[in-house]
């Protein structure tokens, strides 16, 4: 063992001993976990898939993180001073943190990291608008100058969804934010063991024993004290909905995170095993329209589209009809959300005469192009409202190519510009956390930024202007004010068609405890 050797691994052991006794105690201790689909990427800002998201947040840290309340809290930093009138923030990040090789973390890789997600994500994007000059002054200081006052940049820097905010090593994070970083070492409570891997099956997460936590405050969400009480997780892919119920009933994993709708009857009577809702803000189904292809690229026919679109059949097909777990009528916030409204949504509402319909949709110029509709057939909810949308589109007399592929092979597949007939695509059903899509800042398939949009990548410079207008609102009554507007203009220009929105249960076994609301975190969990 040569020096820097022998040095990580005395700062490893150190580190270990530093930790709370329970979380010595309960080394050894692996959880086994069936995300909804397989961890096709490993970079954190590459795509929006939701088993990427968590992923993220096992691996990497973030500078700030966010309480159950949805507020943002320090988490990688120390705390923060604003000064000159909200045009200058200085972060201090907190001893001791270090990366997975055994690195420490410095402020230039935190500003790197910065960077590329905020060439990406659509907050980010915002924040980097609003910043002349993001600058390491020393190996803990991170300074932003803006050209206008950025209330909301906690908020931006703790988003724990979609394209996390992931602090990774400097020469990691130059890596060009289009293209996908080659490996991941990460900043958080565990560290991926990409050895174990097997690609569609299974992903190994171990235990970081050089992580350090916050030394106050309470867990809750991505905020507070992120320790670690388990030794392993496990991801294991199981694309049968019906294996992952019976490999829970049988104790053989221990969480299944999107168990199907039809099944939760089942699982409520097995006194082992717990169902619960444990993210309040839902999750919001959408048909992605690629706005770079015929016929989507005629906003004329997607228009068409948004009308036919039966969201009470979309969730229906996921629910089985439960009131209490969906909701319909969705506009292009979520239900619920502070910017909900019904503002432009007669489209939405009007009855479904396709008949009608399909005269409309010719004589808005459709000329029977082939739309390669994808499908992600290996998560239920995905695939049940691709199934409902297809049929609508066939209503109209479309020509429909519908492609049943497993969700990660279409997570790769999307980020596609090329035309249908060298593998691109037309559209394709996919899933957003209320959590994402509920204000204009963190809502990315409502961006209309084109190039640098979400999939599909929409333009429209009416959406844009607005955003920018919310962004800079003084209050919540102006914001709901213009959320209204980005709606109206939003059923003109049609970034997507909303399908509807449901409530989707967790379940596991009794003898997990700590689980913290919000998306999956593996913090604070102990298993007995």
């Amino acid at each position: 063992m040569d020096r820097r050797q022998f040095l990580k691994a005395s700062a490893a052991a150190g580190a270990m001993l530093s930790l709370p006794c329970a979380a010595r105690a309960q080394a050894g201790q692996t959880l086994r976990f069936v995300p909804y689909s397989d961890v096709a990427i490993i970079d954190p800002i590459w795509t929006t898939g939701y088993s990427t998201r968590t992923h993220a947040l096992l691996v990497w840290d973030t500078l700030y993180g966010l309480d159950e309340r949805l507020q943002p809290q320090p988490q990688m930093v120390e705390g923060h001073v604003v000064e000159d009138a909200g045009r200058r923030w200085t972060l201090t990040l907190r001893p001791g943190l270090v990366f997975h090789d055994g690195s420490k973390v410095l402020a230039r890789d935190a500003v790197a990291s910065i960077k590329r997600w905020g060439a990406r994500d659509t907050f980010g994007q915002a924040l980097m608008t609003a910043t002349d000059e993001l600058t390491a002054t020393d190996d803990r200081t991170i300074v932003f100058r803006l050209n206008r006052p950025f209330p909301n940049l906690p908020a931006a820097l703790a988003r724990p969804s979609a394209l996390v905010a992931a602090v990774m090593p400097e020469h990691l994070a130059q890596t060009d934010p289009f293209k996908q970083i080659p490996e991941a070492i990460g900043s958080g409570p565990f560290r991926y063991v990409k050895e174990e891997r097997v690609p569609g099956a299974r992903h190994v997460y171990a235990r970081h024993a050089g992580y350090v936590p916050r030394a106050s405050g309470t867990p809750s969400f991505t905020a507070g004290p992120r320790i670690a009480y388990l030794d392993r997780v496990e991801f294991t892919v199981m694309p049968d909905p019906a294996t992952a119920v019976s490999a829970l009933q049988a104790g053989e994993v221990d969480w299944v995170e999107q168990p199907l709708i039809d099944m939760l009857p089942i699982l409520r009577k097995d006194p082992n095993i717990v169902v619960e809702v444990k993210d309040p803000t839902g999750m919001a189904g959408q048909v992605r329209l690629n706005h770079l292809q015929a016929p989507f690229n005629n906003p004329a026919i997607r228009r068409v589209v948004l009308k036919a679109l039966d969201q009470t059949a979309c969730m229906d097909a996921v629910c089985g009809g439960d009131p209490e777990v969906r909701r319909s009528t969705m506009g292009f916030f979520p239900s619920g959300s502070p910017m909900a409204n019904d503002a432009g949504t007669e489209a939405l509402k009007a009855p479904k005469d396709y008949a009608a319909l399909k005269r409309e949709l010719a004589d808005a110029g459709y000329k029977g192009e082939r739309i390669v509709f994808l499908s992600g057939q290996d998560v239920p909810r995905i695939s049940q409202v691709a199934e409902v949308a297809a049929d609508m589109l066939r209503k109209l007399g479309a020509n429909v190519d519908f492609v049943a592929a497993d969700w990660g092979t279409v997570l790769q597949r999307i980020t596609k510009r090329d035309p249908v007939e060298a593998g691109g695509w037309s559209c394709y059903v996919t899933y957003w956390s209320g959590l994402d899509l509920g204000s204009p800042a963190t809502n990315s398939p409502l961006r209309g930024n084109g190039a640098k949009a979400s999939p599909g990548w929409p333009t429209s410079p009416e959406i844009e202007a607005l955003r920018a207008q919310w962004l800079e609102a003084p209050d919540l009554v102006a914001q709901r004010a213009i959320a209204a507007k980005i709606q109206i203009q939003a059923m003109q220009d049609v970034p997507y068609v909303p399908a509807g929105q449901y409530f989707q249960p967790v379940a596991y076994r009794k003898g997990i405890t700590g689980m913290l609301s919000g998306v999956p975190v593996f913090t604070n969990l102990r298993k007995s």
